[in-house]
């Protein structure tokens, strides 16, 4: 997005990547800019849905940040060991009644977390969940058998899919992935309540005036339509949203409140 929005704007957009505490230590600094447009946050919905409720102590509140546009979701995949007997998620949630499963994720707070706790909560389940540091170290241990499953990025499952070394089971977006399109959704096979889809945001200091936001609204949508850039959404697994507004806010809090819900079921936490 950053080449496609210099070039509309005549700004330059220097990228810099701030991992860490779920992305709670990139929101912060973007919550103590000025608010003036000049510092934007990307970054995914968990640090503002599911964070405030497993962090005991965070360093912002999500309302310090106001959202300039949900750009896009990404469903994940479940995928199995391939030297394990679970060819279905039927098999796995058997499996998982039975006895405790070990599910990798890139790591506490991240969507594979999430998705391991919804898995507990909605399909009763016992899942015993493994962060690594990031999702290709997941996605590896999941393909050595280092860990039964794990609900991971499509992108990175796939190739090992391919190979046969991993099962892909599922994936949990409302629609099939354009990368997997022969992969079910949990909906399709009945489990509808295993839904989650990763949403991409953009955001700036609430007091961010609403002019300043829509400029960057408008250049957003322009790149978005771009072929190239089309191109590499499907690619990542990226189904375009394009939310702003209230919209985008309501979408926000209504995942909040269900995974508030989840954090509370489960006793989901993160140092």
């Amino acid at each position: 997005m950053a080449d496609a929005l210099q070039s509309s704007l005549k700004q330059a957009f220097i990228v810099e990547n701030k991992p860490g505490a779920g992305g709670n230590l990139g929101a912060d600094i973007v919550v103590k800019s000025p608010a003036d447009g000049y510092t934007v946050l990307f970054g995914i919905d968990t640090t503002f849905t599911v964070n405030p409720y497993i962090y005991k102590a965070m360093p912002f509140k999500p309302a310090d940040l106001k959202p300039v546009m949900v750009l896009a979701s990404s469903g994940l995949m479940v995928g199995s060991y391939s030297g394990r007997q679970f060819k279905s998620m039927k098999d796995l949630i058997a499996a998982g009644r039975s006895k405790v499963l070990n599910f990798s994720s890139a790591g506490n707070g991240s969507p594979g977390h999430l998705a391991a706790e919804i898995f507990t909560d909605a399909a009763e389940i016992k899942i015993q969940h493994v962060p690594y540091k990031g999702n290709t170290p997941a996605v590896t241990a999941v393909m050595s058998g280092e860990v039964d499953a794990g609900a991971l990025a499509t992108p990175g499952m796939l190739p090992h899919v391919k190979t046969g070394r991993i099962n892909a089971l599922a994936v949990t977006s409302r629609k099939r992935s354009k990368l997997a399109p022969d992969v079910p959704t949990v909906a399709e096979l009945g489990l509808k309540d295993l839904e989650l889809e990763v949403l991409y945001v953009v955001m700036m200091p609430s007091a961010t005036p609403d002019a300043v936001v829509q400029i960057l609204q408008n250049a957003m949508r322009s790149a978005l339509n771009q072929p190239d850039i089309k191109t590499r959404l499907i690619n990542l697994d990226l189904a375009y949203e394009g939310l702003t507004g209230k919209a985008a806010q309501t979408r926000l809090n209504d995942l909040s409140i269900r995974y508030a819900r989840i954090v509370q079921s489960t006793g989901m936490e993160s140092e």
